[in-house]
């Protein structure tokens, strides 16, 4: 019995020997792969999760790096740049372009009229002395005759003379029965010989010589040539123009012809190189001669429009730069009536 109980418990501790070491055995060899399976499987959703969690923060990441790093860096520093030309504006510059910009507007105003593009280097003026004519047909200063002397008065011309009318500055005002134009409110010295006038009495268009037969007018004033002497010389200029004057005076013996001078332009006329105040006052000088020889008189009015840089001032022109405003007109008025025929 104790022998068998013996060989029974050694054999069952055999056995559970064996059974344990079989256990040990079985657990080295079955857990580790389950344990890096895990562990693997753990790696590859970290591997698999982590590239997905730095690619999308990623692109939302670096503007928010962009906004955040700019902020305190570069905002601050782009004020201090802006705050310096505050200060150098305050201190010099805003004051030194005030300076020398508020006059230059003043000197070029009437300019901006004149597209850049159309606008003609002025000729040299002719000076004030160009002007100042002298002859034995100059109608000299007098007593001051009045409106009435005006009153008696018609002036044929182009569209400088057009001008009283337009201003309203003779009798009868825009109605007034004094201004003989044509139609279209000027005339050319060259076609003085066919051109019609509208005669206010009635309102038809007449030659001019046969409005002098309708009228008689007692004074006539004859302002003429600005148009002409772009393209007329000397003989041609004074030989239209003595063809008038002498066909007047055998019309109307009785008429006091006064031709008036060409008045002057200002230094912002679009067309300087064909009608400046060298041709001007050269013209002018052909009518004192033309006044001479016919034996009637001459009103040097331009010698009273001319500033003292030779040019028509921008206060008495209307804006082109050739013709008179209102109180150019009334300037002239002015001389006529102080300049009386005698």
């Amino acid at each position: 019995m104790n022998i068998r109980k013996k060989l029974l418990c050694s054999g069952l501790a055999g056995l559970l020997l064996l059974s344990l070491s079989a256990c040990d055995l079985v657990g080295q060899e079955e857990l580790p792969p389950v344990q890096n399976q895990a562990a693997q499987s753990a790696q590859n959703e970290a591997e698999t999760a982590a590239p997905a969690e730095e690619k999308t923060p990623a692109p939302d990441a670096q503007p928010e790096d962009e906004e955040e790093t700019p902020a305190p860096e570069q905002e601050e520093p782009s004020q201090e740049s802006e705050a310096e030309p505050e200060q150098t504006e305050e201190t010099g510059t805003e004051v030194e372009p005030e300076e020398t910009t508020q006059p230059e507007p003043e000197e070029t105003e009437p300019e901006p009229e004149i597209p850049e593009g159309e606008r003609v280097t002025a000729p040299p003026s002719a000076g004030v002395a160009a002007f100042e004519l002298s002859g034995p047909a100059m109608l000299e200063e007098t007593s001051d005759r009045g409106p009435d002397y005006i009153d008696k008065m018609i002036f044929l011309g182009d569209s400088t003379t057009y001008g009283m009318k337009y201003y309203a500055v003779l009798s009868g005002g825009k109605n007034t029965e004094q201004v003989w134009t044509p139609s279209t409110g000027t005339l050319t010295l060259s076609y003085q010989g066919f051109a019609s006038i509208v005669y206010p009495p009635d309102g038809s268009e007449i030659m001019i010589r046969e409005a002098v037969e309708r009228a008689k007018p007692e004074y006539l004033v004859i302002t003429l040539g600005v148009n002409g002497i772009s393209f007329m010389d000397e003989e041609y200029f004074k030989s239209e123009y003595l063809s008038l004057v002498t066909d007047i005076q055998s019309i109307s013996p009785d008429t006091k012809i006064i031709l008036q001078s060409i008045f002057p332009v200002a230094s912002t006329y679009e067309y300087l190189s064909s009608i400046n105040n060298e041709k001007i006052s050269t013209a002018n000088q052909w009518v004192l001669d033309v006044a001479e020889e016919c034996n009637v008189r001459y009103l040097n009015t331009a010698s009273v429009l001319v500033g003292a840089d030779g040019w028509l001032p921008q206060s008495l022109q209307n804006g082109d730069g050739l013709h008179l405003n209102e109180e150019g007109f009334k300037l002239v008025l002015a001389y006529i009536r102080t300049h009386g025929y005698q």
